[in-house]
C-alpha cells in the first residue's frame, strides 16, 4: 500500500508520520513487528485494567470513600501519562497500562456522580445510566468496526481531512468554553439539556465514532508497514483515548436527555 503523507487520525496519539522508514523492515519475524491481532489483545488488556479500576472507583464513590482530590488527581495523571506516551511512543508498553488505570478511576468516579445526581433528582427511574453508556459505547464501537472491516465506509483522504478538521475545531471550542467558564460565562450549547445542547452532544458522539474509523485505519497501517512491536501497545493506547472520549460524551448525552424530561 502506498504511503499517505496525511495524518491518519485526529486522535493526537495517531499520526502516519510515525511510519516514516518502517517500509524497510518487511520480512521481519512476526514476533518483532506489529500485528492487528496483537493490538487487539493489548486493547482488551487495557480495557480490563480500566474496568477494574473503574469498578473500584465506582464503589468507593458510592460509599463516600472517594476524595475529590483522587478524582482530579487521576484525571491529571492520566493526561500527563498520555502526553508522555504521545511524545515517547517507545514507552507505551509501560505507560499505556498506567493510563488505563488512571482513566478507570476517573471514569468510575464521574459515572457514579452522574448516576447519583440523576437518582437524587428522579429516583430510581434513571438508575443504570452508566451501564447504558457502557453498552452504547460498546455497540457504537462494534458498528464502526463492522463498517470499516466490511469496506462499507472507506477512510479516504476526504473523510480523514473532514474528521480531523472537525475534531480540531471541537477541541478549540472546548478550550474556549473552559476559559469562558473561568470568567463566569456559560455555553448552553455544551452544558444545558436544551434541544440545542442535546443536538450538540449528538454531533460530538458522532464525531467521536468517526474517529474510531481513523484509529482502525492507523492500526491497520501499522501492521501493513510492520512497525516495531511496541506499536501494538501504542495503537491500543490510542484507541483507548478515543473510547474514553466516546464514553464520556455518551454519558453526557444520556444525562442531558434525562434532565430534558424534567
Amino acid at each position: 500500500m502506498g504511503y499517505n503523507n496525511s495524518p491518519s487520525s485526529s486522535n493526537p496519539a495517531f499520526s502516519q508520520d510515525m511510519f516514516a522508514g518502517y517500509d524497510q523492515v518487511y520480512g521481519a519475524p512476526r514476533s518483532m513487528v506489529t500485528t492487528v491481532q496483537g493490538t487487539v489483545s493489548k486493547t482488551f488488556l487495557l480495557l480490563a485494567i480500566l474496568s477494574a479500576t473503574a469498578l473500584w472507583a465506582w464503589n468507593a464513590a458510592a460509599t463516600g470513600q472517594m476524595a475529590g482530590a483522587v478524582v482530579g488527581g487521576s484525571a491529571l495523571a492520566g493526561f500527563v501519562v498520555a502526553m508522555i506516551t504521545i511524545f515517547k511512543p517507545t514507552l507505551a508498553p509501560w505507560t499505556a497500562p498506567v493510563y488505563a488505570a488512571m482513566e478507570g478511576v476517573f471514569l468510575g468516579a464521574v459515572s457514579q456522580a452522574v448516576e447519583m445526581g440523576l437518582r437524587s433528582k428522579f429516583g430510581n427511574q434513571y438508575q443504570g445510566v452508566a451501564l447504558q453508556a457502557v453498552s452504547l459505547t460498546a455497540g457504537t464501537t462494534l458498528v464502526m468496526l463492522f463498517l470499516y472491516a466490511s469496506g462499507m465506509v472507506r477512510v479516504t483522504d476526504k473523510l480523514r481531512s473532514g474528521v480531523i478538521m472537525a475534531t480540531g475545531a471541537l477541541m478549540l471550542f472546548y478550550v474556549a468554553t473552559i476559559l469562558l467558564r473561568l470568567f463566569g460565562f456559560e455555553m448552553p450549547m455544551v452544558w444545558s439539556a436544551t434541544p440545542l445542547g442535546i443536538g450538540f452532544s449528538l454531533f460530538v458522539v458522532g464525531l467521536a465514532a468517526f474517529n474510531l474509523l481513523l484509529d482502525f485505519d492507523f492500526i491497520d497501517e501499522a501492521a501493513r508497514r510492520e512497525a516495531p512491536k511496541y506499536m501494538e501497545w501504542y495503537g491500543a493506547f490510542g484507541l483507548m483515548v478515543t473510547l474514553v472520549w466516546l464514553y464520556l460524551e455518551i454519558l453526557r448525552l444520556l444525562s442531558k436527555l434525562a434532565n430534558s424530561r424534567d
